[in-house]
């Protein structure tokens, strides 16, 4: 005699709930008390419960497929990002579709398109550069992550780019350095020109010069960076500190330093990478938390699929400065910069 499949209904009788609180939890209702959500898991767990996801893609006509698009894999924070959406999204019987834009507007709205095409669950997008105008008429949810989307009036999950960027320059500025040098991504993107704003705004509070030969902008790649470094390190008054706007960035900063043998230049990221507590010196970082930034936006796009209205009102995630070594370095000749002196 064959054994009966495990229905919700079992579930939910098992949890002492009701089988549309047990289906709130099954779908990631972020609105479950977590006493309950935890009771539901267990009687999932318990008695053998899976999803049949066939059935309820053709029960509600909707894939259950949440997507993912980002401008590249190839950034340690979207990759730390996508990892932390699918592990949790997986909890939840939900599978994670990936797609990248490849930084090209053209390609970004055609992307969004293929996916409202496949008729996703929800979109969780990094915008690029697109005018996401377009989206006022589509139905499917989408939450947008660490940027705000040009062309429509929709909040996104973020950090304060301008403040914090300040705040690692003037974290260096406290160790005595008066030549800081910022390396960054491209100043279209929203996030890369406030980081610089931030930089800027330190330097002219501690009244050092804002000079452009310290400046290397437009760094899309870590190779970028790499190359960028070397040619800061080869001035004739080389940085005595970086600011690396970007964690993938700092993964060229730190190749170049340690290739010049100069890991007396001091080091502060905006953003961690992986082993930058390993290396030597280990980098000092403004926690640009990906997972934290992953799971808020995953929670408001669950959110969205069960009814909350979107809004414009931005959420935004704190951080905090980890002094790791990199960012306590002190110059080893202080001179005083041409437009006055250090605080």
């Amino acid at each position: 005699m064959s054994m009966q499949p495990v229905r919700l209904v079992d579930v939910a009788q098992r949890a002492g709930t009701s089988t549309k609180t047990a289906s709130r939890v099954l779908n990631g209702d972020p609105r479950v008390a977590d006493g309950t959500r935890r009771r539901v898991q267990d009687a999932m767990n318990e008695l053998g419960y899976h999803v049949d996801v066939l059935a309820r893609s053709l029960r509600t006509g909707v894939d259950e497929t949440i997507a993912v698009v980002v401008p590249t894999i190839g950034d340690p924070f979207f990759a730390s990002m996508i990892e932390e959406i699918e592990r949790a999204a997986f909890e939840g019987g939900i599978k994670v579709l990936v797609a990248t834009n490849s930084r090209d507007p053209r390609e970004e709205q055609r992307v969004i398109d293929s996916l409202l095409a496949r008729r996703v669950a929800g979109i969780i997008v990094t915008p690029f550069l697109a005018d996401y105008s377009f989206l006022t008429v589509v139905r499917t949810p989408v939450v947008f992550l660490d940027r705000r989307p040009e062309g429509l009036d929709s909040g996104a999950v973020l950090v304060d780019d301008r403040g914090w960027a300040k705040r690692a320059t003037e974290h260096l500025c406290r160790h005595g350095h008066q030549r800081i040098a910022i390396v960054a991504d491209d100043m279209r993107i929203r996030t890369s020109a406030y980081r610089l704003e931030g930089y800027r705004s330190a330097l002219r509070e501690w009244s050092l010069d804002v000079d452009s030969r310290l400046e290397a902008l437009d760094c899309e790649r870590a190779d970028d960076a790499y190359r960028a470094t070397l040619q800061l390190l080869d001035l004739a008054q080389p940085p005595t500190g970086i600011f690396s706007a970007r964690s993938e960035t700092t993964v060229g900063v730190i190749k170049a330093l340690h290739h010049q043998n100069r890991t007396d230049t001091a080091l502060v990221s905006f953003g961690d990478v992986e082993l930058a507590d390993l290396v030597s010196p280990p980098v000092t970082v403004v926690d640009h938390s990906a997972r934290t930034l992953a799971r808020r936006a995953l929670d408001r796009l669950r959110g969205r699929m069960h009814g909350d209205a979107d809004t414009p009102d931005d959420e935004i995630i704190d951080m905090t400065l980890i002094e790791r070594g990199s960012g306590e370095i002190r110059p080893r000749v202080t001179t005083a910069p041409a437009g006055g002196g250090v605080r």
